[in-house]
């Protein structure tokens, strides 16, 4: 066992104005199955490729162990290459009887390595990736959002593998996954770092213990300023009035004023002005206790939701229905029934490849949202309500393009209205004057769900839309539709965003 050491961490992305890391110091073991946990934009991913050096930046980072980074990355060109021949690319000194081994304990067969990489799901190319991964002997591993985009099975694999393993850095926004594969966490607050032994519920627990204390302990503070500072102000106006009565007086109404009289009240006056001081000086001292006391307080913003009413009790009705892409192709969809009411918040379950985002887009091309496509109908019937409006939250963001400013003009969204609401999803007005394709994921995800929420419509079909977002805006999320109850149907694997939600899972 080793340690990684961080010491006055600064660094600045070249031509931003903000230093992502500003004299930032942590220290964490080897050993651990360390959870790295921060809101989107707070540097997770930057500060896993500073670990692996591929960054110039102040201060120090010292480290004994070599460290290896997922997803590692593959082009085009490798879609064609079998892992067994990509394997001394990706890992040097590892040797394909160590990926078999991983393999297993990842539920999944050895031949994947020789397979085109292309031709595997994407569960089959993150397990297989992983097995690489910890083929290796002796490094630190860093492992960013490995479950993104997997069905339950694949997650639950990733899950039960990553827990038995140590000796990693896991970047997650699953609460679930976090909780059963980490024994420490660390934490990048909104103005400071910290490392705390067990999982991310035990942390979260703690910070909301440590967040009440620090709202007491403020407003008690604030009450205790505000007290010596009306004390400030009484004692002043009485010195002041004292220190005016020295000079001219009415020898009728102060007829037993004597030749002392000037001396005691300067004397008085100088007493009252010295508790003036002694009260300015307690209200500093309480001022600097407050300071600081709410600096990581997690405080999301209420969000809010103006979905419309429809006026029929059925929006989506299908019956055996079977769809399909390629003409004489098999179908995607065999003899599906579903139905969705006014209301319900319905999600749809099933492993990659089920007809979860196949059957969205033919309730949207139903709808007349969605353009050409390939997609049929080849037997049974789909029905969607007439005159229904419809917001859709696309699951990729590869889209995403241009400056905020062109985004909103195009879909008619009013600008201000737009970034508050960024704002209140904690998105940084640095960000504002970026073109959106210099945007993390989880950016890019958020401005999809703000446009959505600044949307009002009957339903809303959101396709994977927690991907790469962050935990404390996931359960922004889960208050909001919690309060306005739209109508939706939902395709996610969060376990713990779905057990919330869902007013009914439909199995696919």
């Amino acid at each position: 066992m080793s340690r990684i050491q961080a010491a006055n961490l600064t660094f600045c992305y070249e031509g931003s104005f903000d230093n992502v890391f500003e004299d930032a110091s942590f220290s964490i073991d080897t050993d651990w199955k360390l959870g790295l946990v921060g809101r989107n934009g707070k540097g997770k991913t930057t500060l896993l490729r500073l670990l692996m050096g591929r960054y110039t930046f102040g201060g120090s980072l010292k480290a004994s162990v070599a460290f290896d980074y997922f997803p590692y990355q593959l082009g085009e060109e490798d879609m064609g290459r079998t892992l067994s021949e990509m394997l001394e690319e990706l890992k040097p000194g590892s040797e394909e009887w160590r990926v078999i081994c991983e393999l297993t304990k990842l539920g999944v067969s050895g031949e994947l390595l020789y397979r085109p990489f292309g031709t595997l799901s994407p569960g089959e190319r993150t397990r297989a990736l992983l097995a690489v991964l910890f083929s290796g002997e002796n490094d630190f591993l860093l492992i960013d959002e490995p479950t993104n985009h997997l069905d339950r099975e694949a997650r639950e694999a990733v899950k039960a593998y990553l827990a038995d393993k140590k000796g990693f850095i896991l970047v997650s926004h699953d609460r679930d996954l976090l909780d059963a594969c980490t024994d420490h966490v660390l934490v990048l607050n909104r103005r400071t770092i910290e490392v705390q032994a067990g999982n991310f519920s035990c942390w979260w627990e703690n910070k909301n213990r440590r967040d009440q204390f620090a709202r007491e302990e403020n407003e008690k503070h604030l009450k205790e300023i505000a007290s010596l500072e009306l004390s400030v102000r009484q004692s002043r106006s009485w010195a002041v009035k004292n220190e005016n009565s020295k000079i001219g007086y009415d020898p009728v109404k102060d007829h037993d004023r004597g030749m002392g009289t000037r001396p005691y009240i300067g004397a008085k006056t100088k007493k009252q002005m010295q508790r003036v001081k002694s009260f300015e000086k307690r209200v500093e001292r309480e001022i600097e206790k407050k300071e600081g006391l709410l600096q990581d307080l997690e405080e999301p913003v209420s969000l809010k939701l103006n979905p419309k009413e429809y006026h029929k009790e059925r929006l989506i009705h299908c019956r055996e229905l079977c769809l399909g892409y390629e003409k004489g192709a098999e179908n995607v969809l065999k003899d599906f029934d579903f139905e969705l009411k006014r209301g319900e918040r319905v999600f749809l379950h099933g492993g990659n490849g089920c007809g979860k985002t196949t059957f969205i887009r033919a309730v949207l091309e139903a709808a007349r949202l969605s353009g050409e496509s390939s997609l049929r109908i080849s037997s049974g019937e789909l029905c969607v309500g007439s005159g229904l409006i419809i917001s859709y939250v696309h699951q990729d963001t590869g889209f995403l393009k241009g400056d905020i400013r062109s985004f909103c003009r195009d879909r008619g969204l009013s600008e201000s209205t737009f970034c508050a609401l960024l704002r209140q999803l904690d998105m940084d007005r640095a960000q504002f004057s970026k073109g959106m394709e210099d945007f993390s994921e989880g950016q890019k995800k958020k401005v999809l769900l703000a446009a959505s929420l600044m949307t009002p419509a009957h339903l809303y079909i959101w396709d994977e839309p927690l991907n790469y977002i962050d935990v404390f805006s996931r359960m922004q999320m889960e208050e909001l539709l919690v309060t306005y109850r739209p109508t939706m149907l939902l395709v996610d694997h969060d376990v713990r965003f779905r057990e919330r939600i869902a007013t009914r899972t439909v199995e696919m």
